[in-house]
Protein backbone atom coordinates (compact mmCIF):
# COMPACT_ATOMS: atom_id res chain seq x y z
CA UNK A 1 0.00 0.00 0.00
CA UNK A 2 1.23 3.40 -0.34
CA UNK A 3 -0.09 7.27 0.02
CA UNK A 4 -1.35 8.93 -3.08
CA UNK A 5 -2.07 12.72 -3.22
CA UNK A 6 -6.04 13.26 -3.85
CA UNK A 7 -6.90 15.64 -6.58
CA UNK A 8 -10.41 16.51 -4.91
CA UNK A 9 -12.02 15.41 -1.97
CA UNK A 10 -15.71 15.30 -0.85
CA UNK A 11 -17.54 17.65 1.19
CA UNK A 12 -18.78 14.47 3.01
CA UNK A 13 -15.57 13.51 3.66
CA UNK A 14 -13.85 16.01 6.56
CA UNK A 15 -17.06 15.43 8.73
CA UNK A 16 -16.66 11.17 8.69
CA UNK A 17 -13.03 11.72 9.61
CA UNK A 18 -13.70 13.69 12.47
CA UNK A 19 -16.46 11.32 13.36
CA UNK A 20 -13.93 8.29 12.56
CA UNK A 21 -11.71 10.16 14.57
CA UNK A 22 -14.39 10.61 17.50
CA UNK A 23 -15.26 6.72 17.34
CA UNK A 24 -11.41 5.71 17.42
CA UNK A 25 -10.75 8.27 20.67
CA UNK A 26 -13.69 6.12 22.36
CA UNK A 27 -12.51 2.62 21.64
CA UNK A 28 -8.80 3.60 22.62
CA UNK A 29 -9.49 5.04 26.10
CA UNK A 30 -12.24 2.72 27.39
CA UNK A 31 -9.51 0.34 28.41
CA UNK A 32 -7.29 3.22 30.62
CA UNK A 33 -10.84 4.27 32.00
CA UNK A 34 -12.20 0.86 32.84
CA UNK A 35 -8.53 0.14 34.30
CA UNK A 36 -9.36 3.21 36.78
CA UNK A 37 -12.48 1.31 38.28
CA UNK A 38 -15.23 3.10 35.89
CA UNK A 39 -17.73 2.44 33.28
CA UNK A 40 -16.04 3.87 29.98
CA UNK A 41 -20.23 4.98 29.40
CA UNK A 42 -20.49 6.55 32.49
CA UNK A 43 -17.40 8.24 32.58
CA UNK A 44 -17.86 9.60 28.85
CA UNK A 45 -21.33 10.90 29.95
CA UNK A 46 -19.45 13.04 32.66
CA UNK A 47 -17.02 14.59 30.76
CA UNK A 48 -19.04 15.19 27.40
CA UNK A 49 -23.11 15.39 28.59
CA UNK A 50 -22.69 16.57 32.36
CA UNK A 51 -21.78 19.96 31.87
CA UNK A 52 -24.02 20.78 29.47
CA UNK A 53 -26.98 19.81 31.64
CA UNK A 54 -26.99 22.98 33.83
CA UNK A 55 -26.65 26.83 33.50
CA UNK A 56 -24.03 27.04 35.41
CA UNK A 57 -21.72 24.11 34.37
CA UNK A 58 -22.29 25.69 30.54
CA UNK A 59 -20.83 29.08 31.62
CA UNK A 60 -18.09 27.14 33.62
CA UNK A 61 -17.40 25.69 30.44
CA UNK A 62 -17.70 29.14 28.38
CA UNK A 63 -14.90 30.41 31.14
CA UNK A 64 -12.35 27.24 31.05
CA UNK A 65 -12.64 27.85 26.70
CA UNK A 66 -11.53 31.76 27.11
CA UNK A 67 -7.65 31.33 27.66
CA UNK A 68 -7.86 28.39 25.40
CA UNK A 69 -9.58 30.83 22.30
CA UNK A 70 -6.42 33.20 22.87
CA UNK A 71 -4.09 30.67 22.73
CA UNK A 72 -5.98 28.22 19.76
CA UNK A 73 -6.25 31.49 17.93
CA UNK A 74 -2.13 32.30 18.61
CA UNK A 75 -1.20 28.92 17.22
CA UNK A 76 -3.77 29.30 14.20
CA UNK A 77 -2.64 32.73 12.87
CA UNK A 78 1.33 31.19 13.35
CA UNK A 79 0.47 27.98 11.66
CA UNK A 80 -1.37 29.26 8.71
CA UNK A 81 1.99 31.37 7.93
CA UNK A 82 4.48 27.90 8.29
CA UNK A 83 5.93 29.31 11.16
CA UNK A 84 5.62 26.92 14.13
CA UNK A 85 5.04 29.09 17.70
CA UNK A 86 5.57 26.57 20.45
CA UNK A 87 6.00 29.59 22.77
CA UNK A 88 2.59 30.21 23.56
CA UNK A 89 2.48 29.14 26.70
CA UNK A 90 5.84 31.76 27.39
CA UNK A 91 3.90 34.05 26.03
CA UNK A 92 0.78 33.76 27.98
CA UNK A 93 2.95 34.32 31.02
CA UNK A 94 4.62 37.26 29.67
CA UNK A 95 0.98 38.92 28.99
CA UNK A 96 -0.28 37.64 32.81
CA UNK A 97 3.28 39.37 34.25
CA UNK A 98 3.27 42.66 32.35
CA UNK A 99 -0.47 43.46 33.13
CA UNK A 100 0.11 42.55 36.76
CA UNK A 101 3.15 45.19 36.69
CA UNK A 102 0.92 47.56 35.05
CA UNK A 103 -2.12 47.25 37.80
CA UNK A 104 0.71 47.33 40.31
CA UNK A 105 1.73 50.41 39.34
CA UNK A 106 -1.38 51.91 39.03
CA UNK A 107 -4.51 50.63 40.90
CA UNK A 108 -6.77 52.91 40.89
CA UNK A 109 -7.77 53.32 37.27
CA UNK A 110 -11.66 53.07 36.13
CA UNK A 111 -12.40 49.71 33.66
CA UNK A 112 -12.44 51.80 30.95
CA UNK A 113 -8.85 52.32 31.38
CA UNK A 114 -8.01 49.52 32.86
CA UNK A 115 -9.31 47.08 30.25
CA UNK A 116 -7.85 48.12 26.76
CA UNK A 117 -4.76 48.99 28.76
CA UNK A 118 -4.37 45.84 30.35
CA UNK A 119 -4.84 44.31 27.07
CA UNK A 120 -2.33 46.34 24.89
CA UNK A 121 0.40 45.54 27.80
CA UNK A 122 -0.24 41.43 28.02
CA UNK A 123 -0.15 41.86 24.19
CA UNK A 124 3.17 43.54 23.84
CA UNK A 125 4.88 41.86 26.37
CA UNK A 126 3.55 38.71 24.43
CA UNK A 127 4.82 40.08 21.28
CA UNK A 128 8.13 41.32 22.59
CA UNK A 129 8.57 37.69 24.17
CA UNK A 130 7.84 36.22 20.60
CA UNK A 131 10.51 38.73 19.21
CA UNK A 132 13.86 36.85 19.47
CA UNK A 133 12.58 33.49 18.14
CA UNK A 134 10.78 35.52 15.26
CA UNK A 135 13.92 37.41 14.39
CA UNK A 136 15.91 34.16 14.34
CA UNK A 137 14.03 32.61 12.02
CA UNK A 138 13.56 35.72 9.18
CA UNK A 139 17.46 36.45 9.68
CA UNK A 140 19.34 33.41 10.44
CA UNK A 141 16.85 30.59 9.24
CA UNK A 142 16.94 29.06 13.10
CA UNK A 143 14.08 26.91 13.92
CA UNK A 144 11.71 28.32 16.13
CA UNK A 145 10.02 25.22 17.16
CA UNK A 146 13.14 25.11 19.14
CA UNK A 147 13.41 28.29 19.99
CA UNK A 148 9.99 29.52 21.36
CA UNK A 149 10.12 26.10 23.20
CA UNK A 150 13.16 26.73 25.11
CA UNK A 151 11.52 30.47 26.19
CA UNK A 152 8.82 29.10 28.25
CA UNK A 153 10.68 27.27 30.74
CA UNK A 154 12.01 30.85 31.14
CA UNK A 155 8.98 32.79 31.63
CA UNK A 156 7.54 30.44 34.17
CA UNK A 157 10.70 30.93 36.29
CA UNK A 158 10.79 34.89 35.70
CA UNK A 159 7.11 34.26 37.00
CA UNK A 160 8.14 32.22 39.92
CA UNK A 161 11.52 34.38 40.31
CA UNK A 162 8.73 37.69 40.94
CA UNK A 163 6.42 35.54 42.74
CA UNK A 164 8.91 34.62 45.90
CA UNK A 165 10.61 38.22 45.27
CA UNK A 166 9.59 41.32 45.00
CA UNK A 167 5.66 40.82 44.00
CA UNK A 168 5.48 38.47 47.19
CA UNK A 169 1.54 39.18 48.85
CA UNK A 170 2.67 41.51 51.42
CA UNK A 171 -0.51 40.73 53.55
CA UNK A 172 -0.03 37.13 54.11
CA UNK A 173 3.42 36.06 52.64
CA UNK A 174 1.50 33.90 50.05
CA UNK A 175 4.09 33.30 46.58
CA UNK A 176 1.05 35.41 44.76
CA UNK A 177 0.95 38.96 43.83
CA UNK A 178 -1.18 41.68 45.77
CA UNK A 179 -5.11 41.55 44.83
CA UNK A 180 -5.64 44.17 41.29
CA UNK A 181 -7.70 47.32 42.21
CA UNK A 182 -11.31 47.09 41.61
CA UNK A 183 -11.15 49.18 38.16
CA UNK A 184 -8.70 46.16 36.71
CA UNK A 185 -11.70 43.55 37.55
CA UNK A 186 -13.22 42.31 34.59
CA UNK A 187 -17.33 42.27 35.18
CA UNK A 188 -18.94 39.08 34.97
CA UNK A 189 -21.28 38.67 32.25
CA UNK A 190 -24.26 36.73 34.06
CA UNK A 191 -25.01 37.84 37.42
CA UNK A 192 -23.76 34.58 40.00
CA UNK A 193 -21.16 33.32 37.96
CA UNK A 194 -17.50 33.29 36.89
CA UNK A 195 -17.88 33.68 33.08
CA UNK A 196 -16.16 37.51 32.64
CA UNK A 197 -15.91 39.77 29.52
CA UNK A 198 -12.62 38.39 28.91
CA UNK A 199 -14.68 35.73 27.03
CA UNK A 200 -16.66 38.71 25.08
CA UNK A 201 -13.24 39.81 24.14
CA UNK A 202 -12.03 36.86 22.74
CA UNK A 203 -14.88 36.16 20.35
CA UNK A 204 -14.36 39.53 19.15
CA UNK A 205 -10.75 38.90 18.43
CA UNK A 206 -11.78 35.34 16.68
CA UNK A 207 -14.25 37.52 14.48
CA UNK A 208 -11.31 40.15 13.52
CA UNK A 209 -8.79 37.20 12.79
CA UNK A 210 -11.41 35.53 10.66
CA UNK A 211 -12.01 38.70 8.98
CA UNK A 212 -8.16 39.18 8.37
CA UNK A 213 -7.29 35.85 7.17
CA UNK A 214 -10.26 34.99 5.22
CA UNK A 215 -11.15 38.68 3.68
CA UNK A 216 -8.05 40.57 3.21
CA UNK A 217 -4.73 40.12 1.50
CA UNK A 218 -2.97 39.74 4.18
CA UNK A 219 -5.15 36.41 5.06
CA UNK A 220 -4.32 35.30 1.25
CA UNK A 221 -0.31 36.09 1.41
CA UNK A 222 0.02 34.66 5.09
CA UNK A 223 -1.62 31.50 3.61
CA UNK A 224 0.15 31.56 0.39
CA UNK A 225 3.63 31.74 2.65
CA UNK A 226 2.38 28.94 4.54
CA UNK A 227 0.80 26.69 1.86
CA UNK A 228 4.40 27.07 -0.75
CA UNK A 229 7.04 29.55 0.16
CA UNK A 230 8.81 29.18 -2.55
CA UNK A 231 6.06 29.85 -4.92
CA UNK A 232 4.99 32.66 -2.78
CA UNK A 233 8.87 34.06 -3.05
CA UNK A 234 8.47 33.74 -6.71
CA UNK A 235 5.24 36.11 -6.82
CA UNK A 236 6.72 38.54 -5.01
CA UNK A 237 5.26 37.97 -1.65
CA UNK A 238 8.02 39.13 1.17
CA UNK A 239 8.48 35.87 2.84
CA UNK A 240 10.51 37.21 5.73
CA UNK A 241 8.45 40.13 6.33
CA UNK A 242 5.51 37.83 6.15
CA UNK A 243 7.03 35.51 9.13
CA UNK A 244 7.70 38.35 10.96
CA UNK A 245 3.95 39.51 11.06
CA UNK A 246 2.43 36.49 11.47
CA UNK A 247 4.98 35.75 14.67
CA UNK A 248 4.44 38.88 16.27
CA UNK A 249 0.41 38.73 15.78
CA UNK A 250 0.13 35.15 17.08
CA UNK A 251 2.52 36.20 20.32
CA UNK A 252 0.33 39.02 21.13
CA UNK A 253 -2.55 36.89 21.34
CA UNK A 254 -1.46 34.98 23.91
CA UNK A 255 -0.15 37.75 25.61
CA UNK A 256 -3.79 39.01 25.63
CA UNK A 257 -4.83 35.78 27.01
CA UNK A 258 -2.40 36.01 29.61
CA UNK A 259 -3.43 39.47 30.73
CA UNK A 260 -7.41 38.46 30.25
CA UNK A 261 -7.03 35.32 32.89
CA UNK A 262 -5.35 37.70 35.57
CA UNK A 263 -8.09 40.73 35.01
CA UNK A 264 -11.29 38.53 34.54
CA UNK A 265 -10.49 35.44 36.85
CA UNK A 266 -7.42 35.03 39.22
CA UNK A 267 -7.63 39.32 39.83
CA UNK A 268 -4.14 38.60 41.25
CA UNK A 269 -1.03 36.82 39.46
CA UNK A 270 0.32 33.14 40.65
CA UNK A 271 2.27 30.50 39.91
CA UNK A 272 -0.98 28.86 38.48
CA UNK A 273 -1.65 31.59 35.81
CA UNK A 274 -1.18 29.09 33.37
CA UNK A 275 -2.17 25.06 32.85
CA UNK A 276 -0.83 24.53 30.25
CA UNK A 277 -3.32 26.59 27.95
CA UNK A 278 -0.20 27.47 25.59
CA UNK A 279 0.59 23.93 24.81
CA UNK A 280 -3.45 23.21 24.85
CA UNK A 281 -3.61 25.84 22.15
CA UNK A 282 -1.40 24.05 19.89
CA UNK A 283 -3.97 21.04 20.11
CA UNK A 284 -6.86 23.06 19.22
CA UNK A 285 -5.40 24.59 16.59
CA UNK A 286 -4.55 21.29 14.93
CA UNK A 287 -8.05 20.09 15.65
CA UNK A 288 -9.41 22.95 14.21
CA UNK A 289 -7.48 22.43 10.81
CA UNK A 290 -6.63 25.84 10.93
CA UNK A 291 -10.00 27.63 10.69
CA UNK A 292 -11.02 29.88 13.34
CA UNK A 293 -14.53 28.79 13.37
CA UNK A 294 -13.46 25.58 14.49
CA UNK A 295 -10.88 26.56 16.67
CA UNK A 296 -14.00 27.88 18.44
CA UNK A 297 -15.81 25.12 18.53
CA UNK A 298 -12.49 22.88 19.32
CA UNK A 299 -12.11 25.16 22.87
CA UNK A 300 -15.42 24.51 23.63
CA UNK A 301 -15.19 20.80 23.57
CA UNK A 302 -11.66 20.79 25.19
CA UNK A 303 -13.21 22.82 27.88
CA UNK A 304 -16.38 20.92 28.23
CA UNK A 305 -14.33 17.89 28.35
CA UNK A 306 -12.00 19.51 31.03
CA UNK A 307 -14.84 20.57 33.61
CA UNK A 308 -16.63 17.33 33.33
CA UNK A 309 -13.04 15.27 34.00
CA UNK A 310 -13.58 17.56 37.55
CA UNK A 311 -16.73 15.79 37.64
CA UNK A 312 -15.79 12.27 37.01
CA UNK A 313 -12.69 12.45 39.30
CA UNK A 314 -15.64 13.42 42.32
CA UNK A 315 -18.24 10.97 41.13
CA UNK A 316 -16.37 7.98 39.03
CA UNK A 317 -13.35 8.28 41.95
CA UNK A 318 -11.30 8.76 38.56
CA UNK A 319 -8.19 10.70 38.19
CA UNK A 320 -8.50 14.45 36.81
CA UNK A 321 -5.57 13.38 34.63
CA UNK A 322 -8.07 11.02 32.53
CA UNK A 323 -9.95 14.16 30.95
CA UNK A 324 -6.37 14.80 29.31
CA UNK A 325 -5.60 11.18 28.28
CA UNK A 326 -8.98 12.11 26.29
CA UNK A 327 -7.77 15.14 25.02
CA UNK A 328 -4.45 13.85 23.80
CA UNK A 329 -6.16 10.57 22.04
CA UNK A 330 -8.28 12.64 20.48
CA UNK A 331 -5.39 15.10 19.11
CA UNK A 332 -3.78 11.95 17.61
CA UNK A 333 -6.53 10.08 16.19
CA UNK A 334 -7.67 13.70 14.44
CA UNK A 335 -4.20 14.14 13.02
CA UNK A 336 -4.21 10.40 12.17
CA UNK A 337 -6.80 10.43 9.90
CA UNK A 338 -7.38 13.80 8.86
CA UNK A 339 -4.68 12.99 6.90
CA UNK A 340 -7.18 11.24 4.34
CA UNK A 341 -8.59 14.23 3.31
CA UNK A 342 -5.52 15.49 0.95
CA UNK A 343 -4.28 11.42 0.51
CA UNK A 344 -5.86 7.95 -0.09
CA UNK A 345 -4.21 4.76 0.17
CA UNK A 346 -3.58 2.84 -3.39
CA UNK A 347 -2.93 -0.82 -3.74
CA UNK A 348 0.65 -1.50 -5.33
CA UNK A 349 -0.93 -4.86 -6.89
CA UNK A 350 -3.71 -3.41 -8.24
CA UNK A 351 -1.67 -0.32 -9.91
CA UNK A 352 0.77 -2.75 -11.66
CA UNK A 353 -1.93 -5.42 -12.72
CA UNK A 354 -4.33 -2.21 -14.25
CA UNK A 355 -0.15 -1.28 -15.89
CA UNK A 356 -0.17 -4.73 -17.62
CA UNK A 357 -3.67 -5.21 -18.46
CA UNK A 358 -3.02 -1.27 -20.44
CA UNK A 359 0.08 -2.72 -22.03
CA UNK A 360 -1.47 -6.08 -22.78
CA UNK A 361 -4.35 -4.15 -24.71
Amino acid sequence: MRMLLRGTAPRWLTPALVALAAVLTLALTAGPIRLGGASPGAAFTYYLVRPLTTSYTVLEVLLASTPLIFTGLAALVAFRSGYYNIGGEGQFIAGAIAVTAVTLAFPALPLVVSLPLGLVAGAVAGAAWGLIPAVLRVRRGIDEVVTTLLLNPVALLLLQGLLNGPWRNPTNQFPESAPVGAGWELPRIVGGSRLHLGYVVALVLAVLAWVVLTQTRVGLTSRAVGLAPKGAAFSGIPIRRTLLGAALASAALAGAGGAVQVLGLQHRLTAEVSTGFGYTGIVVATLAALSVPAAIAVATLLADITVGAESAARALQLPPQMGKVVTATLLLCSVGVLVFRHYTLALRGRRRGARAAGGAS
